[in-house]
């Protein structure tokens, strides 16, 4: 697990932006690539994959139904 994701969904966060989910999906591909930044061949499919999993993840988000406590 990317130690630096944060959890984004109630109580953890009240508040998340489009920005934090993009920036949870940006370090889970770079945790899984194993690159901070892609070399210029590999850039399309790594800015792909981090839109592609900002949308999972707005999309997963958006379905969650929390009940009361952790």
């Amino acid at each position: 697990m990317c130690r630096s994701i944060k959890t984004l969904r109630p109580p953890y966060t009240e508040d998340v932006t489009e920005d934090d989910v993009r920036a949870a999906a940006l370090q889970y591909v770079r945790k899984i690539s194993g690159f901070r930044a892609p070399a210029s061949h590999n850039a399309e499919a790594f800015d792909r994959a981090v839109e592609t999993i900002t949308r999972a993840s707005e999309e997963l988000l958006g379905a969650l139904h929390v009940r009361g406590g952790r």
